[in-house]
């Protein structure tokens, strides 16, 4: 092999590892028989929830994961097979995914990573499942504000009630004098 393609190669597995480093998921998706119209337009749907779609050699993926001390995904490297990096909320990638699988069966969801973890193709769509991290911020925000608010009203409610009874003393006072 020529310095120049040991080069090349050594350059796209750093790359493979840059955009799994920077990635909160990773999953693995098999495309074998979707038409270019089809994957363009999984493409686009990935593309507009800022998650990107690449398609690697298996044998550069393996050196990028063993290098990354990742292991389990070698009975997962196999056949044409498509990356999915989710940047910026970790369960666009895979929601995105098996929503367009639901749809075209020729789409396999293969493997995911998560936090280090290895997750089989069940995980991976059950990942697709939970909401996302603004919804759960919202969630937990909600419940958090929940006991605050009750406690106002008891508060707001406490005073209503002492106004009632200084208001009933003042009247019954006015009506003696």
């Amino acid at each position: 092999m020529s310095q120049s393609a040991l080069s090349l190669k050594q350059q796209v597995v750093s790359e493979i590892k840059d955009a799994i480093q920077n990635s909160k998921s990773v999953s693995i998706v098999e495309y074998r028989g979707l038409t270019v119209s089809e994957i363009s337009d999984l493409r686009n749907k990935y593309r507009a929830e800022g998650v990107s779609y690449k398609v690697y050699k298996n044998t550069m993926v393996k050196i990028a994961l063993e290098e990354l001390g990742y292991d389990g995904f070698e009975e997962y490297l196999s056949g044409p097979n498509g990356f999915v990096f989710s940047n910026e909320d970790m369960v666009a990638g895979p929601r995105v995914t098996a929503n367009f699988a639901k749809e075209n069966e020729k789409l396999v969801i293969k493997a995911g990573l998560l936090d280090g973890k290895v997750l089989n193709p069940d995980e991976v769509k059950a990942l697709a499942k939970l909401p996302s991290r603004e919804v759960l911020v919202a969630q937990v925000l909600g419940t958090l504000n929940a006991p605050i608010a009750g406690l106002a009203n008891v508060l707001q409610g406490t005073i209503r009630k002492v106004v009632y009874a200084l208001n009933a003393v003042k009247e019954k006072q006015e009506q003696e004098a």
